[in-house]
Formats: C-alpha cells, sequence, structure tokens
C-alpha cells in the first residue's frame, strides 16, 4: 500500500531512552538529539519550567540505555524538588525534579503530597 502509515512505537508509553547526559531516575527527561542507530531515543535532564517528553526509569550515565515512560496513563514516583500538594498540577524544575505549577508548562498532577526530595506520585498528561 502507498503512504501507509506505521507508527513507530505502539503504544508509544514504556520506551528505551540513551543518556546524552547523566539522568537520574524518576525525574524528567527531554529529547536531547536525533534517535540513536539502535531506536533508541536520545534524552537528557529536562530544563526547568520546559515540556518534559517522559521520566527516567532509572539512573544512566551518558551513552547508558534508561527505560524511559511517558503519557497519560501512568501515575509514576517523580523526585520533588519542592513541596507539592495532593491536587497540584506539576511542572519541570531543576534538574528534571517536579514542583508546584508556576510559569513554566504543566505535565501532570500530583495524587499524593510530597516534601523537597522525597517521591510524589504524579499522573502524568
Amino acid at each position: 500500500m502507498a503512504n501507509e502509515c506505521i507508527p513507530f512505537f505502539e503504544p508509544g508509553r514504556r520506551l528505551n531512552g540513551h543518556a546524552t547526559a547523566a539522568v537520574i531516575g524518576k525525574r524528567f527527561v527531554a529529547i536531547s538529539g536525533n534517535r540513536q542507530s539502535d531506536g533508541t531515543i536520545s534524552v537528557a535532564p529536562a530544563a526547568a519550567a520546559s515540556k518534559a517528553f517522559a521520566v527516567a526509569v532509572q539512573d544512566a550515565a551518558i551513552g547508558e540505555k534508561p527505560g524511559l515512560l511517558r503519557g497519560p496513563g501512568f501515575i509514576v514516583p517523580v523526585t520533588a524538588g519542592a513541596a507539592i500538594a495532593a491536587g497540584a498540577q506539576v511542572e519541570v524544575g531543576t534538574a528534571g525534579q517536579a514542583i508546584t505549577l508556576a510559569s513554566g508548562i504543566a505535565v501532570g498532577v500530583a495524587i499524593t503530597a510530597a516534601t523537597s526530595g522525597t517521591d510524589a506520585q504524579i499522573a502524568l498528561y
């Protein structure tokens, strides 16, 4: 068939990354370059107030392959960079941590409250 659209990933929520900078598990990451020749997605820590691509499953040094979780339907632990109340929308804070939405882009909502340095349960958008 001509012009057939075949998805690269389905359902596209559990993916494999390629760390182009050191990544810390349970933190937001962003796309940092083209896909690698092995099909993994190049990622690095997401910048504060940016639109995150996913949450890293585990720590990964440069060149390692962290698992990535993304999209609606996932409720995942994300390290809080400040106090977050249950029900608050969150954005990316420093070093890919979750903080209460202020002037950035909403990336999820907190299912549980958290204090700085602890894990918040975040329902991803």
